[in-house]
C-alpha cells in the first residue's frame, strides 16, 4: 500500500462494472480517474500494428505514459467494450501493469436518458455522459426536439462534435452508457425515424459494421475516421447537416 502513496490515478477504459469501480474507489478515496480511451497526444510506442483502432492505441500508449502515476487499471473486456479491449488488458498485464478485468453485460435497470436528448451542445452532451462513468455528474438541461442525430462512440477527434447544432440527439453506444447498459445491442441499434443522422465509427473498429448497416437503413451519413478528421470529412459532415 505504501508504494501507491505517490500514485494518483485509477485508470480505466470503456464502461467497467460499477460495483468494481465503487469498490476500488473506496480503497483509494483520494485517487483521480483517468480515462485511457482519450487521446492525450502522448507518444506512440508502436506496440500495436498500424491498422489498429486509434482508441485501443490510445489506451496502450496512455497506460505507458502515465505508468508511474497509475495505481490500477480497470479494464472493460466484455460486450460493453470489444475483443480488442480484452486483448489490450492481457497485453498490459504481461507488461507488468496491475489490471482488473471486468465484464458488465447487464441489460436490466436501464437508467433514464437525459443528456442524450438535451438542448446542450453535442460536444458537452458526449463529454458529460462519458465523464459520468466513474462518478455521476449533474447538469441542468432540457429536452430538445431533434433536428439531427449522432450515432456511435466518442470520436478520437472529439472536436468534430462541435460541427453539430444543439438540436442533435445522441444514439449508439454513447446513449447506452448514459442508460447504464453499455452492452445493450437493441438500444445501441435504436435510432429515431426521419431524423438525419451521422453514423460514426472509429476506423478498424467492429462497430463499423453496425454504423454502415444503420446508415443504409436510415439514409444517413456513414463516416469512419482513423485519427483526426480531414478537411474532406468535415466538409462532408457540414454538407450533410446543411442539405438535410
Amino acid at each position: 500500500m505504501g508504494s501507491n502513496l505517490s500514485k494518483k490515478y485509477i485508470a480505466f477504459w470503456g464502461y467497467p462494472d460499477p460495483y468494481v469501480m465503487d469498490k476500488i474507489k473506496a480503497q483509494f478515496p483520494n485517487s483521480e480517474w483517468l480515462d485511457l480511451d482519450i487521446d492525450f497526444d502522448v507518444p506512440d510506442l508502436n506496440i500495436l500494428p498500424d491498422v489498429s483502432c486509434k482508441i485501443i492505441k490510445n489506451l496502450i500508449n496512455n497506460a505507458f505514459y502515465y505508468r508511474d502515476e497509475i495505481i490500477k487499471i480497470i479494464a472493460a473486456i466484455g460486450k460493453e467494450k470489444c475483443d480488442s479491449g480484452w486483448y489490450a488488458a492481457n497485453l498490459l498485464k504481461n507488461f507488468g501493469f496491475d489490471v482488473v478485468e471486468t465484464k458488465y453485460e447487464n441489460l436490466d435497470n436501464r437508467k433514464p436518458i437525459k443528456y442524450s436528448t438535451s438542448n446542450l451542445p453535442l460536444y458537452d452532451k458526449v463529454n458529460l455522459i462519458m465523464n459520468s462513468i466513474p462518478s455521476p455528474i449533474y447538469t441542468d438541461c432540457e429536452y430538445v426536439q431533434p433536428k439531427f442525430g449522432f450515432w456511435g462512440v466518442p470520436p478520437n477527434d472529439i472536436n468534430i462534435l462541435k460541427l453539430f447544432p444543439n438540436e442533435t440527439h445522441v444514439y449508439g453506444w454513447i446513449r447506452c452508457c448514459e442508460a447504464g447498459v453499455p452492452a445493450d445491442l437493441d438500444l445501441e441499434m435504436f435510432v429515431d425515424d426521419n431524423i438525419p443522422t451521422v453514423f460514426y465509427a472509429q476506423a478498424f473498429c467492429a462497430k463499423g459494421a453496425l454504423a454502415k448497416y444503420l446508415a443504409d437503413k436510415y439514409s444517413g451519413l456513414y463516416i469512419d475516421i482513423d485519427d483526426y478528421a480531414t478537411g474532406s470529412i468535415r466538409a462532408k459532415i457540414e454538407a450533410f447537416l446543411r442539405l438535410r
